[in-house]
């Protein structure tokens, strides 16, 4: 299958579009749709699906395309990828596909000693106190549309939080509960500057979730959440009718873009697919802004919560602050191009991509007249992703295939066609998101695409029952050759989605600034390293080094709630310590010139070494002191 621009004139295309918008989706039974899928799915596997076909049908050659690289060279790129269940983040190199690191933050985890300090078991406690979390879409800020590098925001899918990670250390700094979310699954932010961070809530419920209105689903609701970066604070919710799903921001500020289901307000799988459309959900947020310092909400649970169903008022202007584009029933994803032109949804149950033209939004009055063209991918189109040269790839579930098309192509040609069609590939199996190299930003890299693949079946060595899931890495540099796959990377299940960063837009810090941390450092002086007991409350400073600790013995009393702060003073990068207490559950990381503290109660007399559980010299077996309890009077 070649390249297949159209020569129409875009006028005329436009004029006749406008005329007759869209006979395809809003007039055809769903069954309809769903029998073009499969005519589009059998065509593409007949036209090649592991790359291009030349003008006789032959398969072309791939690119011969290295991705290896060797010990002692770096990665060109950074990929934040979900942990899915795991609650972390998993940062890859590309195009090694190595495993550089996994961050912590729905999870408390060992190796990094998060959730065993005060600060960050506070920081899990204080939002929700839950045990586990489901990380989906790593997004990582921006300034002028290009990632800056200084913050990575994160959904909880399970649990309706967000977080955000500093990128200066890769660790967590920060959790927000969102009160009036069950399911946060999208997050993004507002663009070009990640003025706000977004966390799309999912599931509807009455609001506030007080007992009100249990079996009158017509009175649920879901919410799309701001917040502001830095702080990292709850600014304002907007309530809507429907399930909203996952979400993408235009480049100017001005519009944040959603697909969602279950426009019927329904309960079950039946009720939640009668309709043949839903929604793209288009949010102005100058709009809602001006709604807020208005006064014009309703306070729910500490929270602004602005109006944004159908029937919401208009502002004073005239104009409504969220805007409903019908869709083929049950979309998924919407991602908006680098050019900031479109915003692109996937249909999941329907086979085709609806491209809305973002500008229209403004100019129309019936929101259905953005919708320029559709384009016929194959069965389970769910998310989309481009490589600055015009083309976008989306997945497709039920085909496990990604397919490449031509973003103008399928403007300019009918709605429905497959002509913008360039080619199909095999993934292994059943992809869910996929992410090119900064393709979220508008210097999409057009060089790597990572597909996240939620089955292996026989990829891999056989583990038992629970399978690993696959991320397989593409080179989508050479439009002559094609797509080619270069990588399999077996994930721990069940990641989602992934944000693909150049290298060199991140700058990490080696050792820690003392600056940056709230509690003062402790160095070797004498005065600096000391015990305190007020009552049955014991406090200790101390510094670590190589093979010791500040103190050789500390003794404390059967009872007594010990808080231990602890600084490592070592200023050599990777010379890492802990403060490990196992028979207390303490377990504390500390990076070079970095301080921790950590609170236990003394509740058994004994004896019990606390040691260092990071292997950092030749004596490391020796670095160790006792913890006395004396037994209770």
């Amino acid at each position: 299958m070649t390249d297949t621009h159209s020569t129409t004139d875009r006028s005329t295309t436009e004029t006749d579009a406008a005329d007759d918008r869209d006979p395809l989706f809003a007039r055809i039974p769903r069954r309809d749709f769903m029998k073009a899928g499969a005519a589009a799915g059998a065509m593409g596997s007949l036209a090649g699906c592991t790359g291009l076909l030349d003008s006789d049908g032959d398969q072309q050659a791939a690119a011969d395309v290295d991705a290896s690289v060797p010990p002692g060279e770096l990665d060109d790129y950074y990929a934040f990828l979900s942990g899915g269940h795991s609650g972390d983040i998993r940062v890859y190199g590309v195009p090694s596909m190595r495993q550089i690191m996994r961050i912590p933050v729905f999870n408390v985890e060992s190796a990094r000693g998060y959730g065993f300090d005060d600060e960050t078991h506070e920081m899990l406690q204080n939002s929700g106190g839950y045990t586990w979390g489901d990380t989906h879409h790593p997004r990582v800020s921006q300034t002028d549309n290009e990632y800056d590098g200084e913050w990575l925001f994160v959904n909880d899918k399970a649990n309706g939080r967000m977080a955000r990670i500093d990128l200066k250390y890769f660790e967590t700094d920060a959790i927000i509960d969102l009160p009036n979310h069950q399911g946060t699954h999208g997050a993004c932010m507002l663009m070009p500057d990640s003025r706000y961070v977004f966390g799309v809530g999912e599931l509807r419920v009455p609001i506030p979730n007080d007992g009100r209105d249990l079996d009158d689903p017509s009175e649920y609701g879901s919410t799309l959440s701001a917040m502001s970066p830095d702080p990292f604070d709850h600014e304002w919710d907007v309530r809507v009718d429907c399930n909203l799903d996952n979400g993408d921001s235009g480049k100017e500020g001005e519009w944040f873009f959603t697909t969602s289901y279950n426009s019927e307000e329904g309960v079950t799988e039946s009720e939640m697919t009668a309709a043949d459309t839903d929604y793209v959900v288009a949010f102005n947020i100058p709009r809602i802004e001006d709604a807020v310092e208005a006064g014009e909400y309703d306070e729910v649970n500490g929270v602004p919560v602005v109006d944004g169903t159908e029937d919401s008022p208009l502002n004073d202007d005239g104009e409504p602050l969220v805007r409903y584009i019908d869709v083929p029933t049950n979309p998924h994803g919407v991602s908006v191009t680098p050019d900031g032109q479109y915003a692109i949804a996937s249909g999941k149950l329907d086979p085709t991509c609806t491209i809305i033209e973002i500008d229209q939004l403004n100019e129309v009055d019936d929101p259905n007249d953005a919708v320029v063209g559709r384009v016929n991918v194959g069965n389970g189109p769910l998310h989309t992703a481009y490589d600055g040269r015009g083309h976008a790839y989306t997945t497709l579930f039920v085909d496990s295939q990604v397919v490449k098309w031509d973003i103008e192509a399928a403007v300019d040609a009918e709605m429905g066609s497959e002509d913008p069609v360039i080619e199909k590939h095999d993934v292994h199996y059943s992809p869910g998101h996929l992410i090119a190299a900064e393709s979220y930003t508008s210097e999409a890299q057009g060089d790597w695409l990572i597909v996240l693949n939620k089955l292996s079946k026989d990829r891999f060595l056989p583990v038992g029952p629970v399978f690993p899931e696959n991320d397989q890495l593409f080179y989508i540099g050479d439009d002559d050759a094609g797509m080619e796959l270069v990588k399999d990377t077996p994930a721990y299940p069940e990641p989602h989605d992934a944000s693909i960063v150049r290298a060199d837009r991140l700058d990490p810090a080696s050792v820690y600034d003392p600056d940056d941390l709230e509690l003062d450092f402790i160095s070797p002086a004498d005065e600096d390293n000391f015990i305190e007991r007020d009552g049955d409350q014991v406090h200790i400073e101390m510094y670590n080094q190589r093979n010791h600790f500040g103190f050789e013995d500390i003794t404390v009393q059967e009872g007594d709630e010990v808080t231990i702060r602890s600084t490592n003073i070592e200023q050599e990068e990777d010379i890492l310590h802990s403060l490990a207490i196992p028979e207390h559950d303490v377990n504390v990381k500390l990076a070079p010139q970095e301080t921790r503290e950590v609170t236990f109660t003394a509740d058994e007399p004994g004896v019990y070494w606390m040691y260092c559980a990071y292997f950092c010299s030749a004596l490391h077996l020796e670095m160790r002191s006792r913890l006395l309890v004396e037994p209770a009077d």
